[in-house]
């Protein structure tokens, strides 16, 4: 509960008394992982918790650095999931941190102003970025940047209509959520924007089908890999070939590097692959060197003086935290590290390696569907049987029943090999390894052999789910137990 009357301000003409139980920064650091977990329960989101919990993530980790992470015993673990993307650099990577530094006695928030930091920055993204993108909006998140890519494709075209892909993900606000490929997370909210609608993934004639029918398409946005699709790689030529057709239509090509940019493919962009320049590009995650939220949205000057060119217009899309100055020195520094250490190169090399290996488990372990991915962006996808976790369980999990199998996996590396890995939100049936791309070939031979150990110890799906099951509904268990002792 929050604070009595008697503690809050002004309710009766006195002054502001510190509510009891008000937790400070050194009581955070201090906290017992149950205590930590309790607020959560009892002031988060409660259901994210449990599920946590199901399969053994709810450990209280306290250090990090590079690849590796300790939670509050000293066990040491390896990251292979990589703040979904947003960890190429690894965790607090020391130049990261030292731009906070350098600029500790500047003004973080002076937004009636321009700063020289933030300048450099947007320099900077313009001499990285493919072709002719040159103006930037910087913002805090992904969906922020694709919020904001959507506003301009409508702006610029004159036109609203919104094609995007199956099984896409490009955030979950509102516009970003229009345009996110998975009508489980679309349903709850709907309506939501209109005139957004979804083509199959990698096929260029539903494409331009889709673009030839109907009042004109303002854009198409596309990742060039669908990372929480499932790692899902589209044939040779698709990104080329949909620019092409989007410059016939008269639509806006805007790619989604948010999870893909800044080296995780093997090239500084994945859409460079193809020598595609889009008109529109959406960045974060690994811009912000892993230590703070930023995103942007890049496009040619022609474009951007059609959306927000002028005084009048300047102002209809704006941030108050976007660009600030511990955020912009933060992505300088993150770039700077990116381009010097040649991220992408590693990513390539240690990419073809790691691939390599796995794909020799997937010969080996008929559980394994298939083993896909470019550079160090690479998904594990497992057969299904839906029906086999359900009976197991005995309907504890029945989240886990539907999401199961890639959870288990993630689980049981967790428990046993200390290795944090995740399952793609849109496709959860595929375990993502993600690892930050400084990552030693020692660490990849590592989680390969985890994997290996993991798929050894079952015989086939039956004995796997029995088995991760039994775990799972244990960890189920003492959940409901705790829960009613607090009641």
């Amino acid at each position: 509960m929050g604070g009595t009357v008697d503690d809050r301000a002004g309710r009766s003409g006195q002054s502001y008394q510190r509510p009891s139980g008000f937790q400070s920064l050194d009581d955070a650091l201090h906290l017992s992982r149950q205590e930590m977990l309790d607020n959560h329960r009892r002031y988060g989101n409660s259901g994210l918790v449990q599920l946590i919990g199901l399969v053994g993530y709810d450990r209280l980790f306290v250090r990090a650095e590079g690849v590796r992470v300790w939670d509050e015993e000293g066990t040491e673990y390896l990251d292979f999931l990589g703040g979904y993307g947003a960890l190429n650099l690894g965790h607090n990577h020391p130049r990261v941190l030292a731009a906070w530094d350098k600029v500790a006695q500047w003004p973080n928030l002076l937004q009636a102003t321009v700063s020289p930091i933030t300048s450099a920055l947007l320099r900077d993204l313009a001499l990285l970025a493919p072709g002719d993108l040159q103006h930037s909006f910087l913002c805090n998140s992904g969906a922020e940047a694709v919020e904001g890519a959507l506003k301009l494709a409508r702006l610029a075209t004159g036109h609203q209509r919104i094609l995007y892909c199956q099984g896409g993900f490009h955030g979950k606000t509102m516009g970003a959520l229009s345009v996110t490929g998975r009508p489980a997370y679309q349903r709850p909210f709907a309506p939501l924007v209109p005139l957004c609608e979804a083509v199959p993934f990698g096929e260029v004639q539903a494409l331009e089908q889709a673009l030839a029918q109907g009042e004109p398409a303002a854009a198409f946005i596309v990742e060039p890999i669908q990372g929480e699709g499932g790692v899902v790689i589209p044939p040779t030529g698709y990104l080329a070939q949909a620019r092409e057709l989007c410059h016939r239509y008269g639509a806006l090509l805007i790619v989604d590097e948010i999870q893909t940019g800044f080296g995780r493919t093997g090239t500084m962009f994945a859409c460079e692959a193809e020598q595609v320049v889009p008109d529109v590009l959406c960045l974060s995650k690994s811009l912000g060197g892993g230590v703070v939220p930023i995103g942007a949205f890049m496009t040619t000057e022609r474009l951007w003086n059609q959306a927000f060119g002028g005084i009048e217009r300047c102002r209809i899309h704006t941030s108050t935290f976007g660009g600030n100055t511990r955020a912009a020195a933060s992505a300088l520094a993150a770039l700077e590290a990116i381009v010097e250490e040649d991220l992408p190169t590693q990513a390539r090399e240690k990419g073809e390696y790691f691939l390599g290996r796995l794909q020799e488990l997937a010969r080996e372990f008929p559980l394994i569907r298939e083993v896909r991915g470019r550079g160090l962006l690479i998904g594990i996808e497992f057969v299904s049987d839906t029906g086999i976790f359900g009976k197991v369980s005995g309907g504890a999990a029945n989240h886990l029943a539907q999401e199961y199998l890639a959870s288990l996996v993630a689980a049981e590396l967790l428990q046993h090999h200390h290795v944090i890995t995740a399952y793609t939100l849109n496709n959860p049936n595929v375990i993502r390894l993600e690892p930050p791309l400084v990552v030693s070939r020692e660490e990849l031979d590592r989680v390969v052999e985890a994997l290996r150990q993991t798929l050894s110890r079952h015989k086939g799906m039956a004995g796997f789910a029995l088995s991760a099951a039994g775990q799972a509904v244990g960890r189920w268990a003492k959940q409901a137990t705790q829960s009613l002792w607090k009641k």
